[in-house]
């Protein structure tokens, strides 16, 4: 790797140039698009045709695809998908593939509309699965695409993408069905899906690594193993192995880390809407401050932060990050004791979303590090399982904490959640050096 001190601040803003780094903004507005689609915005569209609560609540469970993704990872990871495979490669034929599927289902859902419950939800379920399915390829090839000094950038240019089509798909669509109809709407969804459909045939298939798996199988052919198991212990068993075999007994230390990074960030999201609206703050202050200029601060943060990564590597960002989003609860806190003014929330607004978009672009890119090349699909899908999967578990306890403390508490504790985050890093970091200088 590049030595970072050598990098100057040009080379490192220069970075964004990069043409894979520009066509992973497109990339992740394509990710990003059907997320609220079968979310917020369905959830806007069932209620504006008057279907019950209870109903609508049921419409959550088509979420849960986007955590166990990891079941069906090693299958995007391994699979070829007949011609398409051949012809575009493993990543890109399985994004098209994804993309068909997501822009089929956006396209069916607004011909059959909440007429049909049930299957409007089985459309809905298409969109998610094949999103998903979607993320775990997009994924893959962001980090196979470029070394690891240039992943804070291609994180940052996804995140940026993502937020442009969760504007598209959320305040547009409402745009859309307010003035035309929702059929309309999600019809001009699917039409953008036509963005990454292009992405996807317009860049190049990055180099996979395969030394590994020359390793793999080699191993495996001097086992007595069925065609099934055999494909099996390669697909599934054999990226966890190599995981934990690279890493040793530090691996427990890694997977502990990605799993509490962040708890502080997700404890705390869940109450943000609720706690503007009861300290006073109107749906405009809200939609203002907290969606709109909040959205460009944490594209800020996330652009600042692959530069960083540039010059000084993933670490003292991560740490940087770690403790910035840590101390914007205390910031909440402050804000729960002091009478509503729209300066005092713009304030805080641009702190925890500038802290908010650093930090997730270096934990992105901490967890693109720790991916073998050979099996990147699979073990990326299960460090992003992993890392939410602990935070919406303790984020259900969130109205307990407020009802009975208060916010000023509540936002205190989610500070003092990050903590641990905040120590694993530093461990992390001397884990780095100790290894470095035995090399």
């Amino acid at each position: 790797m590049r030595d970072q001190k050598r990098v100057s601040w040009w080379e490192a803003l220069t970075i964004y140039s990069n043409k894979r780094v520009i066509a992973m903004a497109f990339l992740g507005f394509s990710a990003g698009l059907p997320y609220l689609l079968v979310f917020s915005t369905l959830t806007a569209w069932l209620r504006d045709e008057e279907v019950s609560r209870s109903a609508i609540g049921f419409f959550a469970w088509v979420g849960i695809t986007y955590s166990i993704k990891v079941f069906w990872a090693p299958i995007v990871d391994r699979v070829p998908i007949l011609f398409l495979t051949r012809r575009l490669g493993q990543r890109r034929s399985w994004m098209l593939l994804a993309q068909i599927g997501i822009a089929t289902g956006l396209i069916l859902m607004s011909r059959i509309g909440p007429q049909d419950l049930i299957y409007l939800s089985l459309f809905a379920l298409l969109v998610a699965f094949s999103s998903a399915t979607q993320d775990v390829a997009i994924d893959a090839y962001r980090i196979e695409a470029v070394v690891d000094e240039y992943q804070g950038a291609m994180s940052a240019s996804y995140i940026f993408g993502y937020r442009i089509a969760l504007l598209a798909a959320g305040a547009g669509c409402l745009y859309l069905a307010e003035y035309v109809s929702w059929t309309f709407a999600y019809q001009a969804m699917a039409a953008s899906m036509l963005i990454g459909i292009l992405t996807v045939l317009l860049i190049a298939e990055p180099t996979r690594d395969t030394a590994d798996r020359q390793v793999e199988e080699a191993l495996l052919s001097r086992m007595s193993l069925g065609p099934v198991l055999a494909w099996f212990a390669r697909a599934v068993v054999s990226p966890f192995v190599e995981f934990f075999k690279r890493n040793g007994q530090f691996a427990v230390v890694i997977l502990l880390f990605i799993a509490v990074f962040r708890l502080s960030d997700i404890a705390m999201g869940i109450m943000a809407n609720p706690f503007y609206l009861d300290m006073g703050y109107s749906k405009t202050d809200i939609a203002n401050v907290a969606k709109v200029f909040g959205f460009f601060m944490s594209i800020a943060g996330s652009a600042i932060c692959g530069v960083f990564v540039v010059k000084w590597g993933i670490y003292r960002p991560l740490l940087a990050g770690a403790i910035a989003v840590a101390a914007t609860n205390l910031l909440f806190a402050w804000l729960s004791l002091m009478e509503p003014d729209i300066s005092y929330l713009a304030v805080v607004i641009s702190a925890d979303n500038i802290s908010g978009g650093f930090a997730a672009t270096a934990f992105v890119a901490y967890l693109s590090s720790q991916t073998n090349r050979a099996y990147t699909a699979t073990q990326y899908a299960l460090f992003s399982s992993l890392m939410t999967l602990p935070g919406k578990f303790i984020s259900g306890f969130s109205g307990l904490v407020v009802d009975s403390q208060g916010y000023f508490v509540f936002f205190v504790t989610a500070s003092l959640i990050g903590i641990p985050s905040i120590l694993l890093v530093l461990v992390l970091m001397r884990h780095i050096r100790v290894a470095t200088e035995k090399d």
